[in-house]
């Protein structure tokens, strides 16, 4: 990510900077306190406001609790019931196959990428008291980095729309997987990448609101991605149009909710306003799905498959 150390990159004299071999003009600079020769140094005050608000950071017992929440119960991805669940991208390039990067030595793609940056995340979480570390600078790069699953974009672009005026150095070109998850192929290839059934198994993801109010279809790739974000925070309805998604998955299929807009409860009793859904049937199963064929019909059947070893030792001869 060498390619994102801007300060270094500031021509102070000329007020320009280089970014990706483009050279632009800078504008409303605030760089008084810098030190030229070593940019990424800090003011012995600008130190302090910094370790005030790391302190801040580590010591939030909220913040800690809903970090291990995400610890326990959270993962890069889960493969349930036959199906990918998986909240950014699966980082591929503009020919579908997936993207390859080098960690530590070893180059990993697809699945193995999505396991390495997991494990090297708990690895942080676990050892909090390591900061000048792999796993440290992972968590950095699966906040901003080009191949994170999580953030699913070439580059964060925060500095230039500080300092550029130029918008074409504004964009945050995203990954060829958010026009290519349109393609059926594409998304059997993932879903065959992550050990499942491509007839059978769907991909469902989150991250980017879909905007149904431009007559964006949140069923993707003949059925086999469902796209989960509908704006369910205030925020984004609108951009969406809706209130958010619903999805409903039984033995009989899935079917995918968008609820409405809820405008206040003076507007439901003065004017009689309901708050629509409207369901979509995404996938119905010709056979319905028993539970020895879910997730939980696997963990029965191990424990199941424990308990006769036990009971074998127990009453062996």
């Amino acid at each position: 990510m060498s390619e994102r150390l801007l300060l270094e990159k500031v021509d102070y004299e000329r007020n320009e900077v280089t970014v990706y071999g483009e050279t632009y003009p800078l504008e409303h600079t605030c760089f008084a306190t810098i030190d030229r020769n070593n940019p990424t140094a800090l003011l012995d005050e600008e130190e302090e406001v910094i370790n005030k608000l790391l302190l801040s950071v580590q010591h939030s017992e909220k913040l800690a609790r809903h970090m291990k929440f995400l610890m326990k119960k959270g993962s890069l991805y889960l493969r349930y019931n036959g199906n990918l669940l998986i909240h950014g991208c699966m980082p591929i390039n503009e020919d579908g196959q997936m993207e390859q990067m080098e960690i530590d030595g070893q180059v990993y793609k697809g699945r193995a990428l999505l396991d390495q940056f997991e494990t090297y995340l708990r690895y942080a979480f676990a050892h909090r008291d390591q900061t000048d570390d792999l796993a440290t600078d992972m968590v950095w790069y699966l906040w901003t980095g080009e191949y994170s699953s999580l953030f699913g974009k070439r580059a964060m672009t925060t500095f230039e729309r500080y300092f550029i005026k130029d918008k074409a150095a504004h964009k945050e070109p995203k990954n060829p997987y958010y026009y290519l998850r349109e393609n059926e192929e594409v998304c059997r290839t993932i879903l065959a990448e992550f050990d499942l059934d491509p007839e059978q198994g769907h991909i469902i993801n989150g991250h980017t609101p879909v905007k149904e109010i431009n007559g964006e279809n949140p069923i993707k790739a003949n059925g086999k991605l469902i796209v989960i974000d509908g704006g369910f925070s205030k925020a984004y309805q609108s951009t969406t149009g809706i209130a958010g998604y619903t999805l409903l998955y039984n033995s009989f299929g899935m079917q995918l909710v968008a609820h409405q807009q809820f405008n206040s409860k003076e507007d439901v009793i003065q004017n009689g306003a309901d708050v629509l859904s409207v369901k979509r049937v995404v996938d119905k199963e010709l056979e319905r799905k028993k539970v020895r064929e879910t997730n939980i019909g696997q963990e029965l059947k191990d424990e199941i498959s424990m308990l006769k070893k036990l009971m074998e030792y127990r009453y062996m001869d």
